[in-house]
């Protein structure tokens, strides 16, 4: 014999169910005069045969013509309304779903006016409820018997980070200002969904952007910039760069030919180093002049080396910064050329 229901009703107690359909594996034999119980900040659609024909607010109703009035004309009345029929019941939660998460799933590359390209990540916040019940259910959870805020969270991701992508573009600010703007973009970004959501049968109530962070590779970018800006010219900046490596050498043991320089003698050559390395980039290379042994300390650069052990020190200095990469082979030959002309004409 079919199973009669005579009491219909749900309780959510995971609190993450935007749906429930009673019964669960599909219709089952109501009547007229059966009980539908609605809770508060649920809706509660009526179906048969397929198809919607009512909702029920909050509070305790009874199945009737009166207020089913198309089920006259669906079933038999002969029988003063007990004959059952098969219908079922889906439970719609119209609570606010808040503290949704959204975030992008791969980093973005972002044009970025101050630092070029850039690849960055976002994570946010939302929050929705179901506006139009009856359009929610036929349209997204169809025939499903449990629908929750886990199987609809991917395919509103996709439609933040679209939207998200977008409304960054169009703000073409830099990365390093971002941060004061997280008010200013989620309500952008907000205003562009709003209607996609809508479609779904959905409001969205709140929207957020928590943060947006470089990647590990932006990030440098970003501290390297920062530290140009800090020294002011490039002159200088070769400057650190000679001195710090030097440093980094008299620190290792193991650091290969620079490692007797010494850390005390590391900003007199790297500053050399860095001078001439300047010199080489831009300035041709002049003729060699004839020996002029009176003139030498003249032609040594302000700052440089001026002894033959100085020289000899910035020599392997420069034969440390060609095995790490940071000079090219054609500037190292002309930098080891000058000095080794500067050794002979101190008397080699």
């Amino acid at each position: 014999m079919a199973r009669i229901i005579d009491v219909v009703e749900f309780r959510d107690e995971s609190g993450q169910e935007i749906i429930h359909r009673e019964p669960e594996d599909g219709p089952a034999d109501l009547r007229l005069g059966s009980q539908v119980i609605v809770r508060e900040s649920q809706t509660a659609v009526f179906f048969r045969d397929g198809r919607a024909l009512d909702m029920f607010g909050p509070g305790r109703h009874t199945l009737t013509t009166y207020n089913l009035p198309i089920l006259s004309s669906l079933i038999g009345l002969a029988t003063n309304g007990k004959t059952p029929f098969p219908a079922e019941v889906v439970f719609v939660n119209m609570r606010n779903f808040i503290d949704q998460k959204w975030g992008t799933p791969e980093p973005i590359v972002f044009r970025d006016p101050s630092l070029g390209m850039a690849r960055l990540r976002a994570i946010g916040s939302y929050a929705y409820q179901v506006k139009e019940p009856q359009a929610f259910v036929n349209g997204i959870a169809g025939q499903q018997g449990i629908f929750t805020t886990g199987e609809l969270q991917g395919y509103l991701r996709t439609i933040i980070v679209q939207n998200f992508i977008d409304s960054l573009g169009e703000q073409n600010r830099s990365l390093l200002d971002m941060a004061g703007q997280y008010n200013e973009l989620s309500a952008l970004v907000k205003q562009r969904i709003i209607e996609d959501f809508g479609q779904l049968g959905l409001e969205l109530t709140a929207f957020y952007v928590q943060a947006i962070t470089p990647t590990e590779e932006t990030a440098k970018a970003i501290d390297e910039r920062a530290a140009m800006g800090a020294i002011g010219d490039m002159d200088a900046y070769l400057k650190f760069k000679g001195a710090r490596a030097l440093g980094d050498a008299a620190n290792n043991p193991n650091g290969g030919a620079g490692a007797g320089v010494g850390l005390g003698a590391g900003f007199g050559l790297g500053a050399s180093v860095a001078s001439m390395f300047g010199q080489a980039m831009q300035q041709p290379q002049q003729p060699q002049q004839p020996q002029q042994p009176q003139q030498a300390p003249a032609a040594v650069p302000a700052g440089g080396a001026t002894t033959r052990e100085q020289i000899q020190a910035t020599i392997d200095a420069l034969d440390m910064r060609l095995a790490n990469g940071e000079i090219s082979e054609e500037t190292y030959n002309k930098l080891v050329a000058r000095w080794e002309q500067k050794l002979k004409e101190l008397g080699g």
